[in-house]
């Protein structure tokens, strides 16, 4: 599952933070209707050279060779991204080349990582068994992937736009659904809600044209899963188990919660950070069918090699050989020629060699799976520790990419030079704030979206940087122009992209982000929204402080009230609605912070705090704007002073926009729907 928190950045990278990351955590305008629905396509073998990087003397892939590079890697890695433990895997060619642990599953026990019999959580790579049970079913024709999928389902999913959902949208994350993390991540058994029920408490909205426009939705999947349990006829655990799991002999995988008490024993501890030891508890997620697996090592590499295999593992097979195909090679376009989303898998092609991938992330287990599918070659790694400053998603990175190039090189990079003069205006085009196309757009989640723009800046140097996407080190990657609306970060093969109309830039991509989601520009009133909110709340921060700090003042010196009459009792007036408009609106951006920090917070039993800040901004934010504007309106009648006049007048606009902002992002409202 990838994370709300980490994909804010993401998801900004909610999206590269909260983002880009998967079903557990995990982020303005509806895109153009000339950008069309992309129809699917098959993957390119070759993809182009620009995606390949300078051959050097290949090492054979062995046992021994992987060992030797990941031992030089890894522990360092987990060292100094204070990660307590992680598991390795690499097939090839049908076999287990490799499977090794790193550091501890449990740290007050020192208990080391077995590589053999250690759970960990793969967050939403367990998509992938989801994905694999639908194909099944596409292939023995119980389902259509381009059915309305209301087909199969007890309960509507609205149409947009006169078109329905369908599972092809679903599988591709094009459905065009809004961001929905309601009960997604607890810590409480207790709180887990059936999936049935979960689907249908609230249908999230489909912000954006349906099959044009990726946006990663945990949502959708669980809807998958469910539409698995009704055309099947058994429940979605007993579906996986029989149909994927045992075939596979999977016999330490689950996706029950609890789990079995045999396969909890031997789970791995998740943390924080290593250096905090302190153990989390065991998270439980609402939409399974997303995120919830636990699994080992060896058990996911059986499942990779299915894959590899077209399907089949020894004498068992789980996909027929043209269904595996179909669903490894059919991809949905995102932005120009960035890597697309498959059915189920992202595409990772690197170094012209033909990838898919899924990554996943739960708050304190972060992994990743990499098949090269024409070499016969697959990488999983799982870490139990979110660790320091992003340092699994650069482990991860590190990761595969070393491994790629170490064992898979490619073709010398070729790519043509865009002049400077035209390299300075693309940049120039380019250059603006955006906001992701995974986020929450219609429950007051959406103030998230304020608070984590996505900027891009044109450098003097002709390249363009963007503030979510950072370089190891921690500064903003540099990208450098190599066709037409196509740059190359200066340090890898990744590239981004835009899609430009009438000349403008309306949207853009990067790699490894672009198969699930891409970054719309932001309209100018829409960039403006939080440097107006912070000046807004600071008008209202210093109109309540100077309320004590003037009674003060007077008393310390003797100085009576100025004011008498209405004029006092104006000022008097507009001081409680300030604090009124400055509490709802502080409570709403807290409690927003806070519910994206700590997602246990998202659970259920927090519906009646969230609830009792929406009706309080529903009174407050209305209250605070009239008063404000009463007192506006009789300073400017009166004979104050011209500062008085200046400062009711800014008042009046910052409790007006404040108003504005708790109805445009749901704030004034009833409800726990997000």
């Amino acid at each position: 599952m990838r994370s709300i928190h980490q994909i804010l950045c993401s998801a900004v990278l909610i999206a590269l933070p909260l983002l880009a990351q998967g079903a557990a955590v995990p982020a303005a305008a509806v895109p153009p209707t000339t950008i069309p629905a992309p129809a699917p396509t098959p993957v390119a073998a070759t993809p182009p050279e620009a995606n390949a990087v300078v051959p050097r003397s290949t090492p054979a892939l062995t046992g021994e060779d992987a060992e030797a590079w990941l031992d030089g890697f890894l522990p360092y890695a987990l060292a100094n991204g204070d990660i307590a433990g992680a598991v390795v895997v690499v097939v090839k060619d049908g076999q287990v080349l490799l499977k090794k642990g790193y550091g501890y599953a449990d740290l007050a026990t020192r208990t080391p990582v077995d590589p053999d019999g250690t759970l960990f959580r793969p967050g939403s790579v367990s998509k992938l068994f989801t994905w694999t049970a639908v194909m099944q079913l596409v292939g023995q024709g119980k389902l259509d992937l381009d059915a309305d999928v209301n087909t199969y389902l007890d309960f509507r999913i609205p149409a947009r736009d006169g078109a329905p959902v369908t599972l092809r949208q679903v599988m591709t994350h094009t459905t065009g659904m809004e961001e929905q993390i309601r009960g997604l991540i607890t810590a409480d058994e207790n709180e887990v809600t059936p999936l049935g029920d979960a689907l249908k408490h609230w249908v999230p909205e489909r912000i954006h044209v349906p099959g044009a426009t990726p946006a990663y939705s945990n949502y959708a999947t669980a809807l998958a899963g469910y539409i698995v349990e009704r055309v099947s006829g058994e429940s979605f655990n007993d579906y996986i188990e029989g149909h994927i799991f045992k075939p596979l002999g999977m016999d330490h995988s689950s996706f029950r919660q609890p789990l079995p008490p045999a396969l909890l024993a031997a789970m791995s501890k998740g943390y924080a950070k290593a250096s905090e030891a302190e153990a989390k508890d065991y998270e439980f997620i609402s939409l399974a069918p997303a995120g919830s697996l636990a699994s080992t090592g060896p058990d996911m590499a059986r499942f990779m090699i299915a894959h590899l295999q077209d399907g089949a593992y020894g004498q068992a097979r789980i996909l027929d050989a043209a269904t595996a195909q179909q669903m490894h090679s059919t991809g949905q376009a995102s932005v120009g020629p960035l890597n697309r989303m498959m059915l189920g898998f992202y595409e990772t092609t690197v170094n012209g060699h033909r990838a898919i991938s899924h990554g996943g992330d739960t708050q304190w287990f972060h992994s990743d799976l990499q098949l090269f599918l024409d070499d016969g070659i697959g990488l999983f790694v799982s870490m139990n520790s979110s660790g320091r400053d992003g340092a699994t998603g650069h482990i991860r990175y590190a990761l595969s990419r070393g491994f790629a190039d170490r064992y898979l090189p490619g073709k010398p990079a070729t790519s043509t030079a865009v002049a400077k003069e035209e390299a300075q205006q693309h940049a120039s085009q380019i250059a603006g704030s955006y906001t992701s196309s995974r986020r929450p757009d219609s429950s007051f989640l959406s103030l998230a979206n304020l608070l984590g723009p996505i900027k891009v800046a044109a450098n003097e140097d002709g390249t363009i940087s963007v503030t979510a996407a950072m370089g190891v080190g921690g500064a903003p990657k540099k990208w450098r122009e190599v066709a037409p609306y196509l740059w190359q970060d200066t340090t890898s093969t990744d590239r981004l992209a835009a899609d430009v109309v009438d000349g403008k830039v309306t949207r853009f991509s990067l790699e490894p982000y672009a198969p699930i989601m891409v970054f719309e520009r932001l309209s100018s009133w829409r960039a403006l929204s939080m440097p107006l909110l912070g000046a807004s709340l600071l008008v209202l921060l210093l109109t309540v402080l100077a309320w004590p700090v003037s009674a003060l003042v007077r008393r310390y010196y003797g100085v009576g009230y100025a004011l008498s009459g209405a004029d006092a009792r104006a000022h008097r007036l507009v001081r409680i609605g300030a604090l009124l408009s400055l509490l709802a609106t502080s409570a709403a951006l807290g409690l927003v912070v806070a519910m994206l920090s700590k997602l246990e917070m998202t659970s259920p039993g927090n519906d009646g705090l969230i609830i009792a800040m929406r009706l309080f901004a529903t009174v407050a934010l209305p209250v605070g704007a009239v008063i404000a504007v009463w007192n506006a309106w009789h300073v400017l009648r009166g004979r104050r002073k011209w500062l008085a006049r200046l400062w009711a007048v800014l008042l009046a606009l910052a409790c007006l926009f404040l108003l504005w902002l708790g109805f445009a992002h749901h704030i004034i409202g009833f409800g726990a729907n997000y």
